[in-house]
C-alpha cells in the first residue's frame, strides 16, 4: 500500500499537479500527454509541473473546465479508472486543513494522483469476561472495487462538502443499519495514510479512522446491498485473517491500526512493529 514510495515506482516520472503554485498531486506520464489535447485547460508540462491555465482562477472555473475534459476522456480505452464512474465529487486542495481548490470526480482522481479522504469504522464488542470481538464485513461480489474481500464494519468516501462524523454516521446506517443514535458514540482515534500506484494511477489516501463499541446484543444487518454477510470474530480470528489474501488493503491496514492501539501486537514479539507503525502512517 505504499509501493509510491519505493525504488522503481513511476513517482520519479510523474509531474507534479499545481494548483496556485502549490501541489495538490502527481500526475503519470501517459495521463500528462493526453492532457496535451485540451491547452485550454492544462498548460503543457514545465519544470516538472502540470498546471492549469491561468484564466481558471476560482472554484467553479477549475472544476467545471477539469469535468468537461474528463467526460471527454471516458471514451480513451486506457483510461480504465474512468470505466467506474461513479457521480461523485471529491475535493482537490494541497493539505485536509486547506480550502478546496476544486472538486473532480472520485474515478478520475488517481489520474492526477490528488489526495483521497475516507472514514473507517471499527465495530467491536467487550463481553462481560472482557473478550474483544470485532465485526467484519464481507463485500458484496458486485462491488466495483474489491469485490468479495473482508472489510471493517463500515466504511465510505468523503464526499466535496460533507463533514467526517456525518459521513460515519451515513454509512454507518446505509451499510450496516446502525442507529444514528449508535453510530454517533464513535470516537474518533487515528488516520491512516499511505500512497500507492497500480495500472490506474496513483492513490494517496488518508482514512479517518473511528472505534465503535457496540452493544453486545447488537447485530448489523445488510443495508444498501454493498455487503453480503457480516461476521463478529474473536481478536485471534482476525489475526488469522489479516495476513491472508482475504482483505482489501486498506481495510486490513486499518485493523492493523486496531490491534496495535489496544497492544494485541507487542514489540516485544513483532519484530515489524516499527515498521508497521510508520507504514500506516505516512506522510501524503
Amino acid at each position: 500500500m505504499n509501493n509510491f514510495y519505493l525504488p522503481g515506482s513511476c513517482r520519479s516520472s510523474c509531474f507534479r499537479f499545481e494548483i496556485e503554485g502549490a501541489q495538490v498531486g502527481w500526475i503519470p506520464p501517459h495521463v500528462a500527454s493526453l492532457l496535451a489535447r485540451y491547452p485550454d485547460v492544462f498548460s503543457p508540462p514545465h519544470q516538472g509541473a502540470v498546471t492549469l491555465c491561468h484564466g481558471l482562477d476560482s472554484y467553479e472555473k477549475r472544476s467545471e473546465a477539469v469535468s468537461h475534459v474528463l467526460q471527454a476522456l471516458r471514451q480513451e480505452p486506457s483510461l480504465t479508472c474512468l470505466k467506474g464512474w461513479r457521480d461523485e465529487k471529491y475535493s482537490v486542495m494541497p493539505r485536509f486543513s486547506d480550502c478546496p481548490l476544486m472538486w473532480m470526480e472520485r474515478a478520475a482522481t488517481s489520474l492526477f494522483g490528488v489526495k483521497r479522504y475516507g472514514v473507517h469504522i471499527n465495530g467491536y464488542t467487550v463481553s462481560d469476561s472482557q473478550e474483544v470481538c470485532m465485526w467484519l464485513a464481507r463485500r458484496s461480489h458486485t462491488k466495483q472495487t474489491y469485490p468479495g474481500l473482508l472489510d471493517n464494519m463500515a466504511a465510505g468516501g468523503l464526499a466535496a462538502g460533507v463533514g467526517i462524523k456525518h459521513t460515519l454516521v451515513k454509512e454507518c446506517q446505509e451499510e450496516a443499519c446502525v442507529p444514528a443514535a449508535i453510530a454517533k458514540k464513535a470516537r474518533p482515534v487515528a488516520t491512516v495514510s499511505y500512497t500507492y500506484e497500480d495500472e490506474e494511477g496513483v492513490f494517496p489516501e488518508s482514512q479517518f479512522v473511528f472505534d465503535l463499541e457496540l452493544p453486545l446484543e447488537f447485530k448489523p444487518i445488510i443495508g444498501d446491498g454493498e455487503v453480503q454477510e457480516f461476521y463478529l470474530l474473536p481478536i485471534d480470528k482476525v489475526k488469522e485473517l489479516l495476513v491472508t489474501d482475504d482483505f482489501k488493503p486498506n481495510s486490513a491496514m486499518v485493523v492493523l491500526d486496531f490491534l496495535i492501539r489496544h497492544s494485541y501486537i507487542d514489540p516485544d514479539t513483532e519484530p515489524y512493529y516499527q515498521d508497521f507503525v510508520t507504514g500506516l502512517h505516512q506522510i501524503l
